[in-house]
């Protein structure tokens, strides 16, 4: 039986990417957890971070899979980018 996966949305429309649900679920819980933890965190931070805590434990490129699924939580609205900073912060949406 092969492990159910997961077509990413990309928040201008561009084709999104087949990936495990497994992995998309890991990340997708890490970027949440990291953003509500802090509120409002820059994107250089958030990949720092999850390239720090994740890469030991994670089989793939921990930095793709986070910006893959960060666009793809952008898309489905559940994190937003902040107007106007630089370089980039995310915080959730609602």
């Amino acid at each position: 039986m092969s492990e159910e996966r997961i077509l990413t949305l990309h928040p201008a429309g561009k084709k999104g990417v087949n990936i495990l649900r497994s992995k998309y679920d890991f990340i997708k819980d890490f970027i949440l957890h990291t953003i509500q933890e802090r509120g409002r965190i820059s994107f250089e931070e958030l990949s720092d971070l999850a390239v720090e805590q994740l890469s030991d434990s994670f089989d793939g490129k921990v930095l793709w899979y986070v910006v893959t699924i960060k666009l793809d939580l952008e898309a489905r609205g559940l994190i937003e980018r902040i107007p106007k900073t630089s370089p980039h912060e995310l915080r959730l949406k609602g």
